[in-house]
């Protein structure tokens, strides 16, 4: 019996030795384990915020683009400056509400942001026009874009649409045509055709 109370004794702290030995290593294995799962979401946190900061640098280029797109737009749009021959033709452009035949009207009004160039509309049409040098001594605003004509002379105008073939405005008289056309009734022009039919 003391011999098995005496070895029970010797057996005890060498099973707390074994059964602590056993504990450090499942310790170990876990605070490992938490480690690893603390690295990976650690890990998995910063490509977030980088993907984040790229997704930022990307949205500011692409609206650096457009913007520059826009302006690149914006400058192709813009109508080529005149000439000082076109800027004095456009001194003597009649401008307003513009009364034509059939109860019609053009709206001619100069276009402040680009010297020289006239807004021209009315019922239906709406064109950007210039002046263009005649040989006839017409006054004449074009829209190459629209095809658009503008003939004025002393005493009436008138609005074409080349690509069309067909006049959108005929018999327009500002107020100063409207003189000229009452004094040509007034003192009709002589017809050249006239003496010649005589002789």
């Amino acid at each position: 019996m003391k011999r098995l109370i005496a070895s029970t004794l010797l057996l005890a702290p060498m099973l707390a030795l074994a059964a602590s030995a056993n504990t450090a290593p499942k310790a170990a294995a876990h605070q490992t384990v938490a480690k690893a799962k603390s690295g990976t979401s650690a890990q998995a946190r910063k490509p977030a915020a980088r993907k984040k900061s790229t997704g930022g640098k990307v949205a500011a280029a692409a609206a650096v683009g457009a913007a520059g797109a826009g302006a690149a737009a914006h400058a192709a749009s813009a109508p080529a400056p005149l000439d000082a021959q076109a800027l004095a033709l456009a001194d003597l452009v009649h401008t307003g509400r513009i009364g034509c035949e059939l109860g019609k009207h053009v709206n001619i009004v100069r276009d402040e942001t680009h010297p020289g160039y006239f807004k021209v509309s009315g019922s239906g049409f709406n064109f950007h026009m210039s002046p263009v040098p005649t040989t006839t001594g017409a006054i004449r605003l074009e829209d190459t874009r629209a095809g658009a004509v503008w003939l004025q002379i002393a005493n009436k105008s008138m609005l074409m649409n080349q690509k069309a073939g067909q006049r959108l405005a005929d018999e327009c008289m500002s107020p100063q045509q409207l003189q000229v056309a009452e004094a040509i009734k007034k003192n009709p022009l002589p017809n050249l055709l006239d003496g010649v039919a005589g002789k």
